[in-house]
């Protein structure tokens, strides 16, 4: 039985850093295991993450020359982290940071230099783990399902709150997952404004009233009347929601309030849409920032009723799931297995995607 150890690295459209976790992965009995042994979350520089929010707008040359910096930023950062920890590392696993998603234009783009990060951290490094579906006529996202169906099979739904929430699930016999819509993204444009890196515990959130008008317009939002499979990204917030709350005369913290409260009904929408009804209580699995925000896992309780209980696990895991879903994705693209699931994302097969890169000397 190999254990391989994976350095899995991700940076999440909510921009608060890189998550770096350090995993144990194993097939035993047919069954994928994990143990998480070390993490570390690096904060973004006010001008690194300036640049990657604003690398859509970037001109074709800016654009290439972030995504060799930031390849040679992430391979420091797994370099220095390694000689922290000591520890024997097979090889790294890296997301990138996404600074183009238009899949219905055959377009995704995961910064991140992959030769520039195995030649800065001297190690093998497997990435780009959407493109190849994309070109399946794929929506390239979400990927993390193949975690939560290898890793996570106990759950009747698995919920990820990042910038945005995504939802997965077993369906008559496949793993379904989409993009929901918006977690914390919203929340953290309106606490930057207020001066403040995110809302501890959703405390801000909780003095706010409800905006009947606000929560209106944005459950009416055209996406969530699209079928799934679908996905969204940065875009579509820039594009659909800023205006919105830019337009909003409403406090900080009504706005904070009535976002938690439109993220929670259309999750709850989703979860019963697809619950098993033959199951008395289903458990969600939920994971992702928003899954520390105390006031946005009550407000999800009380939507989803008694019939769905939300569970909360683990700091760590609610923190590093992404990470170590991507340890897992590289491992399976090494020993040639199904990383990315058609069913998910809507491409022609399954595929085993993902880019190898060597260091080379310099």
């Amino acid at each position: 039985m190999r254990v391989y150890k994976v350095l899995g690295l991700m940076s999440g459209t909510s921009l608060d850093g890189l998550d770096i976790a350090y995993c144990h992965i194993w097939e035993e009995n047919e069954k994928w295991n994990f143990s998480i042994k070390e993490t570390a979350e690096i904060d973004y520089s006010d001008e690194m993450r300036e640049y990657l929010k604003n690398a859509i707008h970037l001109s074709e040359q800016d654009h290439e020359q972030l995504h060799k910096d930031y390849g040679i930023w992430l391979g420091e950062q797994s370099k220095a982290f390694m000689d922290e920890i000591g520890e024997e590392v097979d090889f790294i696993s890296s997301h990138g940071h996404t600074s183009h998603h238009r899949p219905e234009d055959g377009v995704t783009f995961q910064l991140g230099d992959g030769q520039l990060l195995a030649n800065t951290s001297g190690m093998q490094v497997v990435c780009d783990f959407r493109t190849k579906d994309v070109s399946l006529k794929g929506q390239g996202a979400p990927l993390v399902p193949i975690g939560d169906k290898l890793l996570f099979r106990e759950y009747d739904f698995c919920l990820n709150l990042g910038g945005i929430s995504n939802i997965s699930f077993e369906k008559d016999g496949e793993r379904i997952a989409y993009d929901i819509g918006l977690a914390n993204m919203p929340l953290n444009y309106i606490t930057h404004k207020m001066g403040f890196a995110y809302d501890e515990d959703g405390k801000l959130a909780r003095t706010g009233k409800l905006d009947p008008d606000l929560l209106q317009q944005l459950n009416n939002l055209r996406y969530y009347q699209l079928p799934y499979p679908k996905s969204t990204g940065y875009e579509w917030f820039t594009s659909e929601i800023i205006p919105l709350i830019e337009a909003s005369k409403i406090s900080n913290e009504d706005l904070l309030h009535t976002f938690i409260h439109h993220n929670c009904e259309q999750i709850a929408l989703a979860a019963h849409k697809h619950k098993n009804n033959s199951k008395s209580i289903s458990k969600l699995l939920a994971t992702g920032g928003g899954a520390l925000n105390q006031f946005f896992m009550d407000t999800l309780q009380n939507k989803l009723g008694p019939n769905i209980e939300v569970v909360v696990p683990h700091k760590t895991l609610i923190a590093y799931k992404e990470a170590l879903v991507f340890a897992l994705m590289g491992v399976l693209r090494l020993e040639g297995k199904t990383n990315v699931l058609k069913s998910v994302t809507g491409a022609t097969t399954d595929s085993c995607s993902g880019e190898v890169f060597f260091p080379k000397e310099i």
